[in-house]
């Protein structure tokens, strides 16, 4: 056990001390900030805004159809299907006369093709115009009065709540597939990284015949173990060090939003306090601090870092242990490892993509089963958890992931450590997935 821990520390002081890991600690989650914000910069100032001719066979929708920045709808009558374009028009929408009771076609007509979101917010304004126009036909109510009472009817805001038997606990989607989202993307991102440099040191010890050296002193499951150990130390060492940097970002941040936003923030907290909704009434800006400060206190932070250790820790024992062992078996030429990795890359990519639509139904059966399978439940589960437990993830769901877990990464530490002691002292043959199971199920 002592050379197991001589090996751990020096995977772990080689690699802390590199200049690399320095520069990825601090670097990466700069880039991923500036990443981030530069994404939702383009994406609100890369909005497209469209002309739209409308060729209306009913009359009326030009009092109904609401224009905006995005959507401008141009009613002139010089405008048709063959010259939108060169009105400078991105689209003629063409209606015909619509029956009652009556499902009719109408079509959209584009030199070029309009995003999705636009098609959707479209076909809304359009279902919004009829209904619109419906009611006030049908009504008494005049057309300035209908527009009143649209215009003052946004006052609900809906507030969930988990219902935990005895008590609730109030809760909130967004944040909660934000963290999801976070935890499954770093959990992904961080075996492929940790694994693939568990794989590399391994070939590099081996090309090198260093190993050679080595396995005279310890057993080369010892070196095995030990070199899994220390850099998936590093990796925890990493993760801590960003929660620190954020934690303080976050505390930064505060100190530069107005004191007057702030003070009405703590109104808002106050009045929210004694239990009186109607108070807790502020600006739009400090309605979302307001909220953002209430779904991060409520959140149970220390579950979810727990349980992210654990799934960090498990998923990357599973998937280390295999790198490992392709690394043993790989001489010097590369393209081995990418032949050889392929099986072990696959399921975290799949994996990857079942989280992507697990976080929108995180109690449905895809996501329950995937999280259960230790191929795919390091990342899949921690994209349920912070949906809250035991509401969405059962007791008896998380302890059977986590057991599981534990136990498919034990027996592909036995698995790895079978194929490392053969492979890592083997060479000039060409390696294969049959050799390697062959050396695995070898008594």
């Amino acid at each position: 056990m002592n050379k197991i821990g001589l090996i751990i520390r020096r995977e772990y002081l080689t690699r802390i001390r590199n200049k690399t890991f320095l520069i990825s600690t601090f670097l990466l989650p700069i880039v991923i900030i500036l990443f981030i914000v530069g994404t939702v910069y383009l994406g609100i100032k890369g909005k497209t805004s469209h002309r739209i001719a409308v060729v209306d066979q009913n009359g009326y929708f030009k009092d109904y159809l609401q224009s905006d920045s995005e959507i401008y709808f141009d009613f002139s009558t010089s405008i048709d299907t063959l010259n939108y374009a060169e009105k400078n028009c991105s689209a003629v929408l063409i209606i015909p006369v619509l029956e009652e009771n009556q499902k009719t076609i109408y079509r959209l007509k584009y030199k070029k093709q309009l995003g999705l979101t636009s098609i959707d917010d479209l076909e809304k304004r359009v279902n919004n115009a009829i209904t619109d126009h419906l009611i006030y036909t049908k009504t008494n109510i005049t057309r300035g009065r209908l527009d009143s009472i649209r215009s003052v009817s946004d006052i609900a805001v809906l507030e969930t709540f988990s219902d935990e038997g005895k008590k609730s606990q109030a809760s909130s989607q967004g944040l909660a597939y934000g963290v999801g989202y976070a935890c499954g993307f770093l959990i992904y991102l961080l075996t492929f990284i940790y694994g693939a440099m568990v794989m590399r040191g391994v070939m590099e010890e081996k090309t090198s015949r260093i190993a050679e050296v080595i396995v005279s002193s310890v057993k080369p499951f010892q070196l095995m173990l030990g070199k899994i150990m220390g850099i998936g130390a590093v990796g925890l060492t990493q993760f801590l060090l960003w929660i620190i940097f954020f934690f303080t970002l976050f505390m930064v941040a505060q100190a530069f939003v107005p004191h007057e936003l702030m003070m009405e923030v703590k109104n808002m907290q106050s009045a929210n306090a004694v239990g009186n909704p109607q108070m807790a009434r502020g600006s739009e800006a400090a309605r979302q601090i307001f909220e953002l400060k209430q779904s991060i206190s409520h959140t149970n932070w220390p579950l979810i870092i727990g349980c992210f250790v654990f799934y960090f820790i498990g998923g990357y024992l599973f998937y280390a242990s295999l790198f490992a062992a392709v690394g043993s078996v790989v001489n010097e030429d590369p393209q081995e490892a990418q032949s050889l990795m392929l099986p072990i890359t696959m399921p975290i990519i799949f994996s990857w993509i079942i989280m992507a639509m697990a976080i929108q139904d995180p109690a449905g059966p895809l996501a329950v089963w995937s999280s259960m399978i230790p191929f795919s439940s390091p990342i899949v589960m921690m994209a349920r958890i912070p949906y809250g437990i035991p509401t969405t993830v059962p007791y008896w769901q998380l302890l059977l992931s986590m057991a599981l877990l534990a136990g498919g990464f034990l027996f592909t530490v036995w698995l790895a450590g079978k194929i490392y002691r053969t492979g890592i002292l083997m060479y000039g043959k060409k390696p294969s997935w049959k050799n390697m199971l062959e050396w695995a199920f070898r008594s």
